[in-house]
């Protein structure tokens, strides 16, 4: 059995017994679910088996990447050939993924059916699945994880006085494509003295100069899954209170290193990370959550943030990055990628979290 015929079956579980079909229309999901990688496509899920809607253009494509579901090729609209298919099945309730498809969309929805049909909007279970992670899923992460740490590492020779924050930035993302990357999982964030006080602070014309941090946030997109991590190095000699910002972001970190494993609410592990950075004094400098889950998406669930009482599950893969933000001054992230497990976590990101100094 296909690893996404187990995923459709146990969606069908969930799904189901809500809904006498399911419409997926968010592209992740239909990836997680058949393996299809196209732009365009929506897949609905009933009790006699998957139907994935695709246009001609991605017929050849479809035939070649999909076995667990059957795929039905049709010119128009793939959500327009879908509610024309529904409208035969004699439908009572049609689920559908909140907050995926847009206003005019589930107008279309409705008006193919006609009122006999419920359209329920709720939370997609394949988001569910898709936050714990099998181990083949863990391996391209690791592999994405992998390949951002060594090009990070071929970068760290050209960072001196002088050069371009955008010049950095571009110099990552190319290399992360020579290693085989599809695409940066999201714009390469290079920041330097006050613009470190930016937590996302896109590359720029700025040229670094001597005694300030670099925060360089970077992730690729290897086999369809992402990564992401930070490093912040310092240009210069670093002051004594530059030094104690570090030394308490790495501190957070690691507390929250310590906390997270099964069965933890996700947001105890944020607690952890704010509490050593609100006794240091830089409470109101982290204005950011300490993670996320990372997937086929460079933000899943779960969210580790202020006040989540979601568990955390073995098989997340998240992110940990607390950081201190000095308006004026600069800033300070560090983030790993872990993979959270029923005593702990395993830390993917191959790389020392010791400030760095060029």
């Amino acid at each position: 059995m296909t690893p996404e015929l187990t995923r459709l079956r146990r969606f069908a579980r969930l799904a189901l017994p809500q809904a006498d079909a399911f419409l997926v229309s968010h592209l992740p999901n239909i990836r997680y679910l058949t393996g299809f990688t196209g732009g365009t496509a929506v897949l609905v899920v009933t009790s006699q088996g998957a139907e994935l809607f695709v246009p001609p253009l991605y017929r050849e494509q479809a035939r070649l990447e999909v076995a667990a579901a059957r795929v039905r090729t049709e010119r128009g609209d793939p959500l327009v050939v879908a509610s024309s298919w529904l409208r035969r099945r004699r439908l009572r309730r049609l689920g559908f993924e909140d907050q995926r498809l847009a206003a005019g969309q589930v107008e279309t929805l409705r008006r193919a059916l006609g009122p006999a049909v419920k359209l329920a909007g709720m939370s997609s279970p394949a988001e569910e699945l898709r936050a714990v992670k099998d181990a083949s899923e863990i391996a391209r992460i690791r592999a994405a994880v992998d390949l951002g740490a060594r090009v990070f590492e071929q970068v760290l020779p050209l960072v001196r006085l002088g050069v371009r924050e955008l010049d950095l930035a571009a110099e990552i993302e190319y290399r992360m494509k020579q290693g085989g990357a599809r695409a940066p999982a999201f714009e390469t964030i290079v920041a330097s003295g006050p613009r470190s006080a930016l937590p996302h602070g896109r590359a720029s014309l700025k040229r670094l100069a001597k005694n300030e941090f670099v925060i360089f946030d970077l992730g690729a997109i290897l086999c369809g899954y992402h990564s992401d991590m930070t490093r912040t190095v310092y240009l210069g000699v670093p002051s004594a209170r530059e030094k104690k910002t570090y030394r308490a972001v790495r501190d957070a970190l690691e507390r929250a290193r310590a906390t997270a494993r099964a069965g933890v609410p996700a947001g105890r592990v944020d607690a952890a990370a704010r509490q050593v950075l609100t006794r240091r004094g830089y409470g109101r400098y982290f204005v950011h959550s300490t993670g996320h889950g990372l997937g086929l998406e460079i933000h899943e669930e779960p969210r580790l943030a202020r006040g989540v009482v979601t568990r955390l599950e073995a098989g997340n893969v998240i992110t940990l990055e607390p950081g201190a933000y000095l308006p004026g001054q600069g800033g300070v992230r560090i983030e790993d990628v872990a993979v959270v497990h029923r005593h702990g976590v395993e830390t993917l990101t191959p790389l020392s979290t010791e400030l760095l100094c060029l």
